[in-house]
């Protein structure tokens, strides 16, 4: 029995071409999708930064980008620090305002009800989600 050298090195080959089409070639589409979404960037575009500092773009120069990440102040990043834009979705963030504000409420009205027990001297009885863990380390005594 030869030897046959295309034997010997197909293997080698095939291990070649599985990482081509299942990593190299993902990672250059996703590279070229961002350097393009980097350079199609526009005043008033909503965007994350690789970080993860969320901003207002007011402006670009050349290979950088002016964030404005609160009223009146301004950053400048280089525009390969921007990770991706964010788009709102329609009516998500009075939703997401509205349900953070019932449950601060909530939260208040438990904290208020149990002060009142303490105060008669009532025995307070846990009765949260979290299996009836309070946390300590916000109330005063």
């Amino acid at each position: 029995m030869g030897n046959n050298p295309l034997g010997t090195f197909l293997p080698l080959i095939l291990l070649v071409v599985v990482f081509y089409f299942l990593l190299i070639r993902p990672q250059r589409k996703r590279q070229q999708e961002q350097l393009q979404m980097q350079n199609t960037l526009t005043p008033g575009a909503r965007v994350m930064t690789t970080t993860g500092l969320f901003g207002t773009v007011v402006g670009l120069q050349d290979e950088d980008v002016i964030l404005e990440i609160a009223p009146g102040v301004e950053t400048r990043w280089v525009k390969a620090a921007i990770g991706r834009v964010v788009t709102p979705v329609d009516g998500a963030d009075a939703d997401e305002t509205d349900a953070a504000q019932s449950v601060a409420q909530e939260g208040v009205r438990d904290d208020a009800h149990e002060d009142i027990q303490k105060d008669k001297g009532e025995q307070v009885t846990e009765t949260s989600e979290d299996g009836g863990a309070k946390d300590s380390s916000t109330k005063q005594s």
